[in-house]
Parts: structure tokens; sequence; C-alpha cells
């Protein structure tokens, strides 16, 4: 049988030309990039490649790019990093309900320091109002942190109207924003949308785990959260970690060749998905706009039914998917983005996300429906109420 894996938004297979490049890097390339001899300037130009494929992806400048351990460390710098250096400013935040948790984690550890953090709501489709923003600045407003697409429902948020907002404040808060999910997905235009500080993972765009990098917009400052040998311009202290920095760069112009070639293939995808799923199992509901959302991610509610007993049937039937955010799917009965929704209780514990990439084949999509019916019919009568 056919394996099925629809869960690209925890993380993507690592794709074979990221392999061979990672090899070759382990095998020959094995000096530390802060060494002066051959094999250390040789490693340090491999650094730099990767930083001129990853800011290619990012249409930003290759030195405005610092790598990190992944999303997680990524969201933390621009966080945290920001918040201390401005500290002598203000202490007021602005974030949204909907974050992933290395976000919202980040915050609630600021709030425990003595921050403000304003959270914004999202309406029915899980997107921010740009005038809630403007509404929640202060004078002390130091930063405003927004992700580019939700990791559950995949909607998306209205950055450009964001960044023009704060660019026409005197004092402008530092704007971050996590494109974790959207990079290799969306075109993305930091400079042009009024953004300083951008995040990106490794592992969701067919590179390893443990490698993530952040876009600083040059002249923005940033205090360390880690400290040690001074490397990458004292930002990220700690020898690089160089077949991961290899791995994020090829990665990185892979998928952004296939952005430029294949925009619409997600997208085609998605909508097959929709149109398969409605016509066979009626009653389901999807969570969040069917237009205003990323192509690769959809969130669906079937009423009655136990979205964790669905995943597990499922894996049965040889698909993958998932009920949630991977990192805090463990934790939570419920999805706290869907509950910022407003999603009805029937709805959100019976949701499931699926989630595509670019390895993902049509003829998957045509195959994982019947097998989704099949499983729905199965245990429908155990379990709805």
């Amino acid at each position: 049988m056919m394996e099925i894996y629809l869960d690209n938004a925890a993380t993507t297979p690592v794709v074979p030309p990221v392999v061979e490049a990672i090899t070759d890097c382990l095998k020959n390339d094995y000096g530390n990039p802060s060494s002066m001899h051959r094999l250390g300037i040789r490693a340090e130009k491999r650094v730099k490649e990767a930083k001129n494929r990853v800011s290619n992806l990012l249409k930003a400048a290759p030195e405005e790019i610092v790598f990190t351990s992944g999303g997680t460390e990524a969201n933390n710098l621009a966080i945290l990093g920001t918040a201390y250096n401005r500290r002598r400013i203000g202490k007021h935040c602005i974030t949204t309900a909907i974050e992933h948790p290395s976000v919202l984690q980040a915050f609630r550890h600021l709030e425990n320091q003595g921050y403000e953090i304003s959270y914004l709501p999202v309406d029915r489709n899980g997107v921010i109002s740009p005038d809630d923003v403007q509404k929640n600045l202060r004078e002390d407003t130091v930063l405003v942190s927004i992700m580019h697409v939700n990791n559950e429902t995949g909607s998306v948020q209205p950055i450009s109207k964001v960044g023009a907002i704060l660019n026409g404040q005197v004092n402008k808060p530092i704007f971050h924003v996590d494109a974790i999910q959207s990079a290799g997905k969306l075109p993305i235009f930091p400079s042009s949308w009024g953004i300083d500080l951008l995040s990106v993972s490794g592992h969701k765009i067919h590179a390893p785990k443990g490698i993530g990098a952040l876009y600083i917009r040059k002249g923005v400052r940033l205090q360390p959260i880690l400290f040690g040998g001074n490397q990458q311009d004292g930002l990220r202290s700690g020898t690089e970690n160089l077949p991961g920095i290899v791995g994020i760069g090829v990665a990185a112009k892979w998928i952004g060749q296939l952005l430029d070639e294949k925009s619409d293939y997600l997208a085609g995808l998605k909508k097959k998905l929709i149109e398969d799923i409605r016509r066979f199992i009626p009653g389901i509901v999807i969570n969040g706009s069917t237009e205003n959302s990323a192509p690769h991610i959809l969130n669906i509610g079937f009423p009655g039914l136990r979205g964790e007993i669905l995943l597990h049937a499922l894996e049965e039937e040889g698909v993958y998917v998932s009920s949630g955010s991977a990192c805090s799917s463990r934790d939570k009965r419920f999805s706290h983005v869907l509950k910022a929704m407003g999603v009805d209780e029937l709805v959100l514990e019976g949701s499931i996300r699926l989630s595509t990439s670019y390895l993902t084949t049509m003829e998957e999509i045509e195959a994982f429906t019947p097998r989704l019916v099949r499983t729905v019919k199965r245990i429908e009568r155990f379990t709805r109420r």
C-alpha cells in the first residue's frame, strides 16, 4: 500500500540534493569556519555560499542572515533580543493570539520580567485586523511580532499592511515576522513590507532539523541570547553547524526555484483535496478561509469525531496527518488557534490538519480521499455523539 505523507507543516523530507551536499560537506569540509588555515577558510566559504542562497529566497542581503539551531531559536532571538535591547525605550509588545508556541512562550517569559504584552484577536478565518495593531500601539511599544502563515490553519496575515502602519510611526517598533510556514511557499518581501526581523526553519523547506535562520535588517540591533566565541558578528555565538548550514542553503535554492516555476502546484493539490472531501463527506467544516490561506495547509473539522482517533485510524491506512501543531499537540487537548477563531467545540475536537509539499503528487491526493472516507465510516458509529 502506498504511504501518503500529509504532515509537511510538521516537517518535510530532506531532498536528495540536500543529502548529497551535506554528505560531501561531512566528508570533505570538516574544518571550523573560525579557523585561519585552508580548511577553515574553505568552511567559511561554504557558510557564505549558504547565506547567499537563503538571502536570495528571502529577497535580502547575505549580511542580513544569521544562522540558528532552528525556527524556535530564531523566534526567541528576535523577540528576546529586541525586548532586552530596547527595554530603556519601553516594555510593551504586540503579538497575536494564534502564534506558534516558540513565540507565545517567549512573550510569557517577558511578561514574567515585567513586560506588558497585547495579544491581538483574530476573526473566524484566523486573521487579525490591521486596525487592531494601530489601536494597540503606544509610545512605549518596542516590538510587534506577527506570523505570516499560521501553522495550523494556513491563514495569511496582512503583513504588508501592518508594516505600512508601523513605518508611519514616529517611534517605529521593531517588526518581527515568523515566516517559518510561508518561506518557499509564498513570495516574501521583507524590505518592501517593512519587516525588520524574519524567522525561517530548515526542516520546513526540506533541509535537516536543527538549522534555521533569522533575517535581521541592516541597522537593527539585538542583544544576543547566546554568549561565547563571538561567531556571526556576536549575534549567535557557537561553532557554526556547517553541514546544517550547507543543507539549508541548498534547500533554499531548491525550493526557491520551485516557488518560481510551480507557483500554482500546491494550490492545485489543495483545491483537489477540498473538492473531493466535500463531495464524499458531507458536513465537514473547513477551519479558516479557503481563499486567503496558504496553498499547502488545510484544516478540516469532522463534527462529533475525535481528531486524535481519526489521526491514528488514518495511520493504519498508511496516511500521515496531524491534529494540530506538532510542537504543542502533545501538551494541550484543544488547539489554542482554533479556540481563538471561535470554532465550535465539537468541530474543534474533531479537527485534523493536512499539509502538502512540492513532493506530494496528485496521485497521492486522489488516493487519500477514499481512505479518508473509509476511515470516517469505520469510526463514526463508535465516536459520534
